[in-house]
Protein backbone atom coordinates (compact mmCIF):
# COMPACT_ATOMS: atom_id res chain seq x y z
CA UNK A 1 0.00 0.00 0.00
CA UNK A 2 0.91 3.06 -0.99
CA UNK A 3 0.88 6.14 1.63
CA UNK A 4 0.92 10.16 0.44
CA UNK A 5 0.79 12.66 2.79
CA UNK A 6 2.12 16.69 2.23
CA UNK A 7 3.26 19.80 4.51
CA UNK A 8 5.84 22.46 4.32
CA UNK A 9 7.96 20.52 7.06
CA UNK A 10 9.76 23.51 8.27
CA UNK A 11 11.26 23.16 11.62
CA UNK A 12 10.98 19.21 11.21
CA UNK A 13 9.65 18.21 15.24
CA UNK A 14 8.16 15.32 17.46
CA UNK A 15 5.19 16.11 16.14
CA UNK A 16 6.11 15.82 12.30
CA UNK A 17 7.93 12.49 13.54
CA UNK A 18 4.76 11.69 14.85
CA UNK A 19 2.76 12.21 12.13
CA UNK A 20 5.18 10.36 9.62
CA UNK A 21 5.58 7.49 11.77
CA UNK A 22 1.59 6.88 11.68
CA UNK A 23 1.62 6.98 8.00
CA UNK A 24 4.07 4.64 7.74
CA UNK A 25 2.11 2.35 9.70
CA UNK A 26 -0.84 2.81 7.28
CA UNK A 27 0.95 1.12 4.23
CA UNK A 28 4.31 -0.19 2.83
CA UNK A 29 5.59 2.69 1.41
CA UNK A 30 5.61 6.98 2.46
CA UNK A 31 5.63 9.07 0.48
CA UNK A 32 5.90 12.58 1.37
CA UNK A 33 4.84 15.76 -0.72
CA UNK A 34 7.29 18.90 0.41
CA UNK A 35 5.32 22.17 -0.63
CA UNK A 36 7.85 24.48 -2.36
CA UNK A 37 8.28 28.20 -0.98
CA UNK A 38 5.96 29.41 -3.40
CA UNK A 39 3.42 26.91 -2.44
CA UNK A 40 3.70 28.10 1.27
CA UNK A 41 3.82 31.73 0.23
CA UNK A 42 0.41 31.24 -1.59
CA UNK A 43 -1.63 30.26 1.59
CA UNK A 44 0.99 31.91 4.55
CA UNK A 45 2.06 34.69 4.92
CA UNK A 46 5.62 33.78 5.15
CA UNK A 47 8.02 31.21 3.30
CA UNK A 48 9.39 28.53 5.10
CA UNK A 49 13.06 29.54 7.16
CA UNK A 50 13.99 26.14 5.94
CA UNK A 51 14.92 26.03 2.49
CA UNK A 52 13.00 23.61 0.50
CA UNK A 53 15.95 21.29 -0.46
CA UNK A 54 17.40 21.14 3.40
CA UNK A 55 13.56 20.28 4.08
CA UNK A 56 13.54 17.86 1.36
CA UNK A 57 17.01 15.82 2.68
CA UNK A 58 15.90 15.94 6.14
CA UNK A 59 13.11 14.07 5.24
CA UNK A 60 14.95 11.48 3.28
CA UNK A 61 17.23 11.04 6.22
CA UNK A 62 13.83 9.50 8.33
CA UNK A 63 13.55 5.78 8.31
CA UNK A 64 9.61 6.12 7.84
CA UNK A 65 10.31 7.77 4.64
CA UNK A 66 10.32 5.97 1.57
CA UNK A 67 9.78 8.59 -1.27
CA UNK A 68 10.29 12.45 -1.27
CA UNK A 69 9.00 14.98 -3.25
CA UNK A 70 8.48 18.88 -4.02
CA UNK A 71 4.96 20.05 -5.34
CA UNK A 72 4.99 23.55 -6.66
CA UNK A 73 1.62 23.51 -7.56
CA UNK A 74 -1.26 23.77 -4.98
CA UNK A 75 -2.84 21.06 -6.33
CA UNK A 76 -2.71 16.99 -5.04
CA UNK A 77 -4.07 14.66 -7.67
CA UNK A 78 -0.67 14.74 -10.14
CA UNK A 79 1.10 13.74 -7.05
CA UNK A 80 -1.52 10.97 -6.00
CA UNK A 81 -1.60 9.88 -9.84
CA UNK A 82 2.03 9.50 -9.99
CA UNK A 83 2.63 7.91 -6.72
CA UNK A 84 -0.61 5.53 -7.47
CA UNK A 85 -1.43 6.45 -3.73
CA UNK A 86 -4.06 4.02 -1.76
CA UNK A 87 -4.01 6.41 1.05
CA UNK A 88 -4.15 10.33 0.97
CA UNK A 89 -3.35 11.53 4.74
CA UNK A 90 -4.75 14.90 5.59
CA UNK A 91 -3.96 17.05 8.29
CA UNK A 92 -6.94 18.59 10.79
CA UNK A 93 -6.57 21.89 8.94
CA UNK A 94 -8.00 19.97 5.46
CA UNK A 95 -10.67 22.65 4.28
CA UNK A 96 -13.06 22.95 1.15
CA UNK A 97 -10.65 24.92 -1.25
CA UNK A 98 -11.14 23.46 -4.39
CA UNK A 99 -7.65 21.75 -4.75
CA UNK A 100 -9.04 19.81 -1.43
CA UNK A 101 -12.10 18.78 -3.30
CA UNK A 102 -10.44 18.15 -6.35
CA UNK A 103 -8.21 15.24 -4.86
CA UNK A 104 -10.85 13.59 -2.68
CA UNK A 105 -13.43 13.35 -5.76
CA UNK A 106 -10.12 11.81 -7.38
CA UNK A 107 -9.54 9.60 -4.72
CA UNK A 108 -14.03 8.77 -4.47
CA UNK A 109 -13.61 7.77 -8.18
CA UNK A 110 -10.70 5.53 -8.04
CA UNK A 111 -11.92 4.16 -4.85
CA UNK A 112 -9.16 5.04 -3.04
CA UNK A 113 -9.13 6.61 0.89
CA UNK A 114 -8.36 9.89 2.77
CA UNK A 115 -6.93 9.42 5.97
CA UNK A 116 -7.43 13.05 8.58
CA UNK A 117 -5.58 13.10 11.14
CA UNK A 118 -5.40 15.07 14.57
CA UNK A 119 -2.35 17.67 14.77
CA UNK A 120 0.34 16.61 17.88
CA UNK A 121 -1.10 19.44 20.01
CA UNK A 122 2.62 19.60 22.10
CA UNK A 123 4.62 21.27 19.24
CA UNK A 124 4.66 23.23 15.63
CA UNK A 125 6.93 24.99 13.64
CA UNK A 126 4.83 28.22 14.08
CA UNK A 127 4.85 27.54 18.31
CA UNK A 128 8.91 27.02 17.99
CA UNK A 129 9.37 30.34 15.89
CA UNK A 130 7.17 32.55 18.83
CA UNK A 131 9.10 30.51 21.19
CA UNK A 132 12.34 31.88 19.46
CA UNK A 133 11.10 35.56 18.97
CA UNK A 134 9.98 35.65 22.43
CA UNK A 135 13.42 34.56 24.02
CA UNK A 136 14.87 37.06 21.74
CA UNK A 137 12.54 39.97 22.92
CA UNK A 138 13.06 39.19 26.51
CA UNK A 139 16.50 38.88 26.31
CA UNK A 140 16.84 42.06 24.38
CA UNK A 141 19.43 40.91 21.73
CA UNK A 142 17.42 41.35 18.35
CA UNK A 143 20.14 42.03 16.51
CA UNK A 144 22.45 38.81 17.24
CA UNK A 145 18.94 36.90 16.47
CA UNK A 146 18.21 39.34 13.16
CA UNK A 147 21.55 38.34 11.81
CA UNK A 148 21.09 34.23 12.53
CA UNK A 149 17.61 34.43 11.20
CA UNK A 150 19.47 36.13 7.85
CA UNK A 151 22.08 33.17 7.91
CA UNK A 152 19.28 30.50 8.25
CA UNK A 153 17.30 31.97 4.98
CA UNK A 154 19.51 32.60 3.26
Amino acid sequence: MMVYTVGTFDLLHVGHLALLEYCKSLGSVLAVGVASDRVVNSYKPNVPVIPLEQRMEMLSALRCVDIVRPYDELEYVSGCKALEADIFVIGEDWGSQPHNLAVESYLQSVGKQIKQVLYNPRTSSTAIKQNVMAQVYKAGNTTAVERSLRVLVS
